[in-house]
């Protein structure tokens, strides 16, 4: 092969690596639309998210300590969603999570806390058992191939609801009557900011009781409360309700933190795509540079020939 077949090869491979990166370029540019859009979508969906969320907060509260004090009142026996079934072998854990990815470290967060409460429980002898609600935790079938009891669909829930979280409330409170878990926890992520998301897993059935301490600080928080027609009634109502509310509860945080985590997400990508970027286009302008060097002197050299 002569000097100038060698020469025609190595610039059309110049060539050929200029256009590779003015296409890698473009592409990345493209990417870093897609990111920044995706990050105004989540800050606008963040903010009523949050609203949501603080705003229910509240009212979940003061209902658990609406249920505790009538559960001290009347006893936790009055009710198998207070006393439980007696044992604490079958643990269901609830895993709350999103429909969609592209949310940063959210739903992995979720999903380890869950699994680091199921290890703790089969280092203790229990069974565990696994009821997911979100697509994104269906991972937990990878873990656990045979232990995932339900699979509840969420991608029809747009926004939070209460009518969502009543349906899982009454699948989980006729599976516990009908004797498949002892012991139910929910797991989530409570919202604290943009930035932070912090995963929670709480004992929803049966219905945990705070402690009181000593018997004149309960017997003076029910002094001056009057129920009509009587606790019994109003407890076997609230219960259902309570379980509905914490799970509601979870689903509000889960909206605000996958918005939050979603917006930190894309704002990290939209800059790694500007820094990636700044050095596509040094590395495409010295190679362009270099070939045109290599042109002019090609050029000089064959004129200074004639």
């Amino acid at each position: 092969m002569g000097p100038c077949l060698r020469r025609d090869d190595e610039k059309k491979d110049k060539m050929a690596s200029l256009k590779a990166l003015k296409i890698r370029i473009g592409s990345v540019k493209s990417t870093q639309k897609i990111t920044k859009a995706m990050k105004m979508v989540a800050a606008a969906k963040l903010r009523r998210a949050q609203e949501a969320a603080v705003a229910g907060r509240p009212y979940a509260e003061r209902l658990e300590g609406v249920v505790a004090s009538l559960a001290r009142t009347v006893g936790v026996g009055a009710s198998p969603l207070l006393a439980g079934t007696g044992k604490d072998q079958v643990h269901l854990l609830v895993v709350a999570t999103s429909e969609r990815g592209l949310a940063g470290a959210f739903n992995t967060n979720i999903v380890r806390a869950a699994r680091r409460k199921a290890e703790e429980l089969e280092a203790a002898g229990k069974t565990v058992r696994f009821y997911i609600a979100g697509k994104k935790g269906r991972v937990m079938k990878r873990f656990y191939p045979t232990g995932i009891v339900a699979d509840h669909d969420l991608s029809e829930m747009k926004t939070a609801s209460f009518d969502a979280a009543k349906d899982i409330a009454d699948d989980l409170i006729t599976r516990f009557k009908a004797g498949e878990f002892d012991v139910a926890h929910l797991f989530y992520a409570r919202f604290q900011s943009a930035l932070v998301q912090e995963p929670i897993g709480a004992q929803i059935i049966p219905v945990a009781i705070p402690h009181v301490k000593g018997a004149k600080a309960a017997n003076d928080a029910d002094a001056t409360v009057e129920y009509e027609p009587s606790e019994e009634a109003i407890l076997d109502d609230l219960l259902p309700r309570n379980v509905a509310i914490q799970i509601f509860r979870a689903l509000l945080e889960n909206a605000a933190s996958e918005q939050g985590s979603r917006m930190t997400a894309m704002d990290n990508a939209t800059r790694n795509a500007g820094d990636m970027i700044k050095r596509l286009s040094i590395q495409y302008n010295r190679a362009r540079q270099a070939a045109i060097t290599t042109e002019l002197v090609e050029i000089i050299s064959g004129a200074e020939a004639l």
